[in-house]
């Protein structure tokens, strides 16, 4: 009897804990987790009309210009200083002008590293269909060039499929093989593209660069595409590149060598394109190494104008830390500069790759629920 009297009396430091505990979980739960899901089921929700709305045939995809603003675009620096941008370029010379010389001297400098002329140059892999010549010939030319100093970065094919054909699946091959790729020369033009009627149509000609330029693109590498010169003459030396404008209006810009006459070793590099800079380089030939040494040029090597802010940011926030978090407000604040946050935040968003080249320091801007969230932190570049 005693026995069953203890097991029915309560355990009241028990009953406490319990209670103590649901206390704990209600304060927390039914109305908190209902909330949530709420949300959740919401978001889920958008998320499933979104997706819809992309499948519809109406669909079309727009960005608003605050979207635009708010936006920090992935850095994307030059292979060579004021000379090559990333994009797809056409490259483009009368038969035996030195295209394939110039050629493989952008390949080797690119592929170690090493300044071209007054430029300085970021080291990448580089592949390059040389589909005029052989590997004997290859081998010769690039002694002749460079001597002994080779380098395992340059990768050379001298026969590949055509555009319509599989080119684009073997490019794909090696850029995963290869994800450090930087530049893809393709000499020539005329030997990855298919035969027929419309071969010089304007249609024809932007198809093929445009999809060439889709796929350096995708992988954000420079593409030079090799082509001719036609033999009419023009003032607009760009107006000779044989061919249609569709070829140089799906480009990104074009480099034109060109001699006054074929025995000269004298030449002239014009360029022109989206994100670059004319220019005209006088080129000098080297006849017993076949290298062009640069001469001289007449307009002046491209520099954008000073941002004092940049520096500013790098002198102020990063001589003791290297990393700083808050809201642009607070950013204001720490540089001691009459900008309106917004402002300032645009500014840093365009400057990106700029205060990345010059500084080492990434920059986002990020939404949360207290507001935008400004991050910058060093970094060393690594790769171009």
């Amino acid at each position: 009897m005693e026995n069953k009297k203890e097991m029915t009396i309560p355990n009241v430091s028990a009953a406490t804990d319990a209670e103590q505990s649901l206390s704990k979980c209600t304060d927390n739960s039914i109305v908190n987790q209902d909330t949530d899901f709420k949300g959740y089921e919401q978001s889920f929700e958008e998320m499933q009309r979104e997706i819809l709305r992309q499948l519809g045939p109406s669909y079309l995809k727009t960005v608003s210009m605050t979207t635009l603003y708010d936006t920090v675009f992935e850095v994307q620096t030059p292979l060579i200083d004021g000379l090559l941008q990333r994009g797809t370029y056409l490259f483009v010379g009368s038969p035996k002008v030195g295209k394939s010389f110039m050629m493989a001297q952008l390949a080797y400098h690119i592929s170690t590293g090493t300044p071209l002329w007054e430029y300085k140059v970021r080291k990448a892999t580089v592949l390059y269909f040389a589909l005029e010549d052989d590997y004997p010939r290859l081998q010769k030319r690039l002694f002749q060039m460079f001597g002994a100093k080779e380098t395992g970065n340059l990768y050379f094919a001298t026969e590949c499929k055509t555009v319509n054909g599989g080119l684009e699946e073997q490019i794909r091959g090696f850029m995963r093989e290869h994800p450090d790729t930087g530049l893809i020369i393709i000499d020539t033009l005329k030997r990855v593209r298919e035969a027929g009627g419309a071969d010089y149509s304007y249609a024809s000609d932007y198809d093929v660069v445009a999809r060439l330029k889709a796929l350096a693109d995708s992988y954000k590498v420079s593409m030079l595409i090799v082509h001719h010169t036609r033999k009419q003459k023009s003032e607009d030396i760009f107006d000779m590149i044989s061919g249609t404008n569709g070829l140089m209006g799906a480009a990104d810009g074009a480099f034109v060598l060109s001699k006054d006459k074929r025995t000269s070793n004298n030449a002239t590099l014009d360029v022109a394109g989206r994100d670059q800079q004319d220019m005209k380089i006088h080129l000098v030939r080297d006849s017993e190494r076949l290298v062009w040494n640069f001469a001289k040029s007449e307009t002046e090597m491209w520099k954008e104008p000073p941002e004092p802010l940049l520096e500013k940011i790098a002198d102020t926030l990063f001589s003791e830390s290297d990393r700083w978090e808050g809201t642009a407000s607070e950013l204001c604040e720490r540089l001691a500069v009459d900008i309106k946050p917004n402002v300032l935040s645009l500014r840093l968003s365009i400057n990106a790759s700029r205060l990345f080249r010059d500084y080492g320091i990434r920059y986002q801007n990020s939404r949360t629920h207290d507001g935008r969230k400004v991050s910058l932190w060093k970094e060393t570049e690594q790769t171009a």
